[in-house]
């Protein structure tokens, strides 16, 4: 094979695109052209402009939406639109690979791969498969998963479980520059407390509304999503709010001696591979289709989380449970000392390398 040229895809939220971001430094070093199919509009687009050597493409795509909207009806002919641009712009670049994370961006870009006979690979991060990737998966070569279970849903070997890849800087952070990013000048423990890269108003509102009486025990850093910022809590001491962080976030995760946090299986993973205990507070039924509820039930059960549910919980509730994971932390770092999920970005490459034509 002379010059390797891989796409990847996937968008609509930071975990479709992140397990993309962990692999493209690795990409580099084996010498691959990386190309990025992805929205105009989308946080991909963002996100990956900030990656040096990667050329960004768009097409056109959908979106499902939970809630009767005009766009239900006209998303349907961008996706068509997009399979066309898709076709297209895969037949131009004439790529050994493609690796797809997944969200509704991707459904185009996994059918112009298929039409083109380019070998896909897909990546299924939540234990049962989303929309998206389900669309997608009669046209993959191989179906990587993040949970072993996950692989049941596949004939034969088609699914592989390879856990999900992390960004190795994330291994790397440093708890003092975490604690200068955030000002805070005391050794009190650190709360970490996010909402996945969209926010999350319900734990937005809780942990304000507790505010005073976690910051007599913690210092709280709070990702707290864009435009979720409260301008009268900017200058309450012990409590740092920001709505997104990139390259800040391994050193503050250092830094955290507990999180409180949805339960995106990106995201938990990389509680897992840090050995953060966490309190998972997964998106309810009435705002998604499960999977996080899924996700936080496989890691209480494993004893890496404590999970919650956001319909019937109340504030009390959530102090009391920051208190008690906190006073029983060592409990949740040994049990997630015990199992390694560390090596997913090392099997999807080596799996890359052996499928590209």
């Amino acid at each position: 094979m002379g010059l390797k040229r891989i796409v990847l895809t996937g968008g609509g939220t930071a975990g479709h695109v992140t397990p993309n971001i962990a692999l493209i430094p690795e990409l580099k070093k084996e010498g691959w052209d990386i190309h990025y199919i992805g929205t105009e509009k989308g946080m991909e687009r963002g996100l990956i402009s900030k990656e040096n050597h990667v050329t960004y493409h768009v097409v056109k795509s959908g979106k499902l939406r939970r809630y009767m909207d005009l766009q239900n009806f006209i998303d349907p002919f961008r996706v068509v639109h997009g399979v066309g641009q898709s076709i297209n712009l895969i037949r131009k670049l004439k790529p050994n690979i493609i690796f797809s994370k997944g969200g509704f961006v991707s459904v185009p870009v996994v059918l112009g791969g298929w039409a083109n006979r380019v070998p896909v690979i897909i990546h299924e991060s939540d234990i049962t498969p989303g929309l998206a990737n389900k669309i997608s998966f009669p046209f993959a070569t191989k179906v990587c998963t993040t949970f072993p279970e996950t692989t049941e849903h596949f004939k034969g070997d088609k699914g592989i479980y390879t856990g999900t890849p992390l960004r190795k800087d994330l291994l790397a952070g440093d708890a003092e520059t975490g604690r200068k990013i955030c000002g805070f000048t005391d050794k009190k423990p650190v709360l970490m407390v996010m909402g996945g890269s969209l926010g999350a108003v319900a734990i937005n509102k809780m942990i304000r509304n507790i505010l005073g009486r976690l910051i007599s025990r913690f210092n709280v850093v709070h990702l707290c999503g864009r435009n979720n910022l409260d301008t009268s809590l900017m200058d309450v001491p012990g409590y740092k709010q920001f709505e997104y962080v990139d390259k800040e976030l391994p050193h503050i995760m250092a830094l955290a001696s507990l999180i409180v946090s949805r339960a995106g299986a990106n995201s938990i993973h990389e509680f897992l591979a840090l050995k953060k205990p966490n309190i998972l507070i997964p998106l309810p039924l009435s705002a998604s289709r499960g999977d996080q509820i899924l996700n936080a039930r496989s890691f209480e059960r494993q004893g890496f989380s404590k999970a919650l549910d956001q319909d019937t919980l109340t504030e009390d509730e959530l102090l009391i449970a920051i208190l008690d994971v906190y006073a029983n932390r060592q409990k949740y770092i040994d049990n997630m000392s015990k199992t390694d999920h560390t090596k997913g970005t090392e099997k999807i490459l080596k799996l890359i390398n052996e499928l590209a034509k």
